[in-house]
């Protein structure tokens, strides 16, 4: 009797993560949080960063970096992500912030104020990028980090569905400029609005294309 072709596995959608939340807790550590920000590039709005904190062993399918996924998917992780773990902070740095400090220092600023956000004080920190944060945690900066670390890549998908609905509520307060479709980016939309309404009170004066 011939036997049947053995049934192929499904592959998983499952993002390899590189087991940096593992790594540390096998050194001691108890409470690693992943950091990210969204909203670096924009022309209006403020630079949005978040912090997580999940279980020992966490998984999940769905999480990987933000700007790979469609809205309709990170808004449906959003809830996941918040219920799932042990501790999330949100944070913002304002525009007015942004113009003062520069972007850099601003995105800085809030993901620190977004480590501050968590309620479970964090042990160790996953940065996202090349830069500290500003704290006497210790942490790791890592370049790709919401690409490697599933903490930053859940941290991306928070600060990016909070931004963007920040974005959606600026839009009934100062219409005309289209926030709630472009978000602040420097689209040809945008640009020719701020061309013909000049900037609102959420536009980054130092940013180019802003001041007309």
């Amino acid at each position: 009797m011939r036997r049947p072709p053995p049934r192929r596995r499904p592959r998983s959608s499952a993002v390899p993560f590189e087991g940096f939340e593992a790594n540390v807790r096998g050194r001691g550590y108890s409470a690693p949080a992943g950091i990210d920000e969204a909203g670096r590039g924009p022309l209006a709005g403020p630079v949005v960063a978040a912090a997580v904190i999940f279980p020992p062993g966490y998984t999940h399918p769905g999480i990987r970096d933000s700007k790979k996924l469609s809205p309709v998917q990170r808004e449906r992780l959003y809830p996941v992500i918040t219920a799932d773990a042990v501790a999330f902070g949100v944070a913002l740095a304002t525009p007015e912030e942004i113009d003062a400090l520069n972007i850099l220092r601003a995105s800085l600023l809030a993901m620190r104020r977004a480590v501050d956000a968590l309620l479970l004080p964090p042990d160790f920190l996953f940065v996202d990028g090349n830069q500290p944060v500003a704290c006497d945690v210790p942490q790791e900066t890592v370049i790709g980090g919401d690409d490697r670390c599933i903490s930053i890549a859940a941290a991306s998908i928070l600060a990016k569905v909070s931004r963007d609905r920040m974005m959606v509520e600026y839009d009934l307060l100062y219409p005309g400029y289209g926030l709630s479709g472009h978000k602040g980016y420097p689209t040809r939309e945008h640009l020719e609005a701020i061309r013909r309404l000049g900037p609102s009170p959420i536009h980054r004066r130092t940013f180019r294309g802003v001041v007309v």
